[in-house]
């Protein structure tokens, strides 16, 4: 079964039903594969055949589903890219990925118009001067030319966000992209009567694999919120009966900082809270919890590279287990903790996640030595550490990329972050290793400090003494107006390496 084969079997099975909810209205499986049907006769008229990329740039809007469809129906390979990049960043995607057709949202005319690449480009939800708009280009298009698609045929380029580098494509054929929505199905029990509220970005490899493919798979309905916003997030969910729902932990504390009648709003309809990109602690759990009346959150771990496929952390181990990534991996998902090539972590020991998933893509695309690089045997070595705790359950520590060895001794950063940002006066923190001639790397950390805060050198290694190993403190510590994040939210630590020479100081 491919991508297309779930949306032809919806029809079958219920044609009418809504496939997707935007701003009120319905878009039944039917008309949702007429639509895709007419995209994909467009697509040809433009010269796509099979194999081809197809790179869509949008937020969440129902012409984003038609036209990766309509991509997918004629044989394309879809290139789902980060509606908030720059037009340069946009640039290197569409060159990279060697796209022959650029859909783009109305709103992001600016990117169009900028990006260098010689390609044929076409508005999507809202029409731009000088450029075909598709719901205008697709009327009365006749049935595409049947395309076989294969299980094992390409279906996305996923690109990863780049935190050490330029991003790479991740191949996922069709049945990669189906494996990680039947994955997602089985971690929170979807079934054709759940409502999934898409409010995170539906080009994400999460929202978009394990959710939009899951909920599809199964055959419920999705609710398309163009973009988040706190308060348009509870009203959907109230207005559209939401049953599920996935988002990065600052979605959730959002509402409660910024909609004074928050408890007014009835939720009680959903029975999947789902969050990724992040733990969060005990005391944060036990406030979401609280507040959303409602102890049914999981916590779901994986990479790009997945489909993303991982782990989960039940509702049952939200408070117990708080911070944790859960202990094993989810159906279609095996794990293991290594702490060398060879040898596994035991319990209260640390080490490399390693993956196998039904939904792990084919490679990196034109980078066969990234490629092998991140192979073992068959094992996906994702870089991130994680240590053991005596029941099982896995806390991640670091990224092995971000592991600083000074003086022979490892210092993970993230540990040193976490201690940091309790300290008081603290908004943000990044911590790095610098190039040292005695020590071989300095632990260097860069922080934001809070408005009106007195917060000193002094004082936070003063902090840091009374709470981790000696070898782990900062050696130089730097205060910054903010640090550089990537579209995703994640700090690209290899820019702080860059501004700053052996010694620490601006280039």
């Amino acid at each position: 079964m491919n991508t297309v084969s779930v949306l032809e079997s919806n029809v079958r099975k219920h044609p009418d039903k809504a496939c997707l909810r935007f701003n009120g209205k319905s878009y039944s499986f039917k008309e949702v594969l007429n639509l895709s049907l007419q995209a994909a006769a467009l697509f040809q008229s433009l010269g796509i055949v099979k194999d081809n990329k197809i790179a869509i740039m949008s937020q969440n809007t129902p012409d984003f589903v038609i036209a990766m469809y309509g991509g997918w129906i004629a044989g394309a390979t879809v290139v789902p890219i980060n509606h908030k990049l720059t037009a340069p960043e946009t640039d290197y995607i569409l060159h990279n990925s060697e796209s022959q057709l650029f859909l783009f949202d109305g709103s992001l005319s600016a990117i169009a118009e900028n990006i260098t690449t010689n390609i044929t480009k076409i508005s999507l939800d809202s029409k731009v001067n000088g450029y075909q708009f598709l719901s205008d280009v697709i009327i009365n298009k006749k049935d595409p030319e049947p395309v076989i698609i294969g299980d094992d045929d390409f279906a996305q380029l996923l690109y990863t966000s780049g935190t050490t580098g330029k991003p790479k494509g991740c191949i996922h054929t069709h049945r990669n992209v189906i494996m990680a929505g039947i994955t997602g199905a089985l971690a929170t029990k979807m079934d054709e009567d759940d409502i999934l509220l898409m409010a995170m970005p539906i080009w994400h490899s999460s929202p978009l694999n394990n959710w939009f493919s899951g909920i599809q798979y199964v055959g419920g309905t999705t609710v398309l919120l163009r973009e988040y916003h706190p308060l348009h997030f509870v009203q959907t969910i109230q207005n559209e009966r939401c049953t599920v729902y996935f988002g990065a932990p600052v979605s959730y504390t959002l509402p409660l900082q910024m909609i004074p009648n928050f408890d007014t709003y009835d939720l009680t309809t959903m029975r999947a809270w789902i969050y990724g990109g992040g733990p969060i602690s005990a005391d944060l759990a036990k406030v979401i919890i609280e507040k959303y009346k409602s102890d049914k959150f999981y916590q779901v771990y994986g990479m790009t590279e997945s489909g993303p496929t991982g782990t989960v952390l039940l509702p049952k181990d939200q408070l117990i287990k708080a911070g944790s990534i859960g202990k094993s991996g989810l159906p279609g998902c095996d794990l293991k903790i290594m702490k060398t090539k060879d040898e596994e972590a035991k319990p209260g020991e640390a080490g490399e996640i390693w993956l196998k998933a039904d939904s792990m893509m084919k490679g990196y695309f034109k980078n066969p030595e990234a490629t092998k690089e991140v192979f073992e045997d068959g094992w996906y070595k994702t870089g991130d550490v994680a240590r053991i705790d005596e029941d099982g359950y896995l806390f991640i520590i670091d990224r092995i990329k971000d592991m600083i060895v000074t003086g022979g001794e490892n210092v993970y950063s993230k540990e040193v972050e976490d201690v940091i940002l309790t300290i008081p006066g603290i908004t943000a923190v990044a911590v790095i290793g610098l190039p040292d001639p005695e020590w071989g790397e300095t632990v260097a950390a860069f922080i934001v400090k809070a408005k009106d805060s007195d917060i000193t050198k002094e004082k936070i290694i003063e902090y840091c003494s009374k709470n981790i190993a000696r070898y782990k403190i900062p050696r130089q510590i730097f205060f910054v107006d903010s640090l550089p994040y990537n579209p995703s939210g994640k700090v690209m630590k290899y820019l702080l390496k860059e501004q700053y020479n052996e010694h620490g100081k601006k280039k």
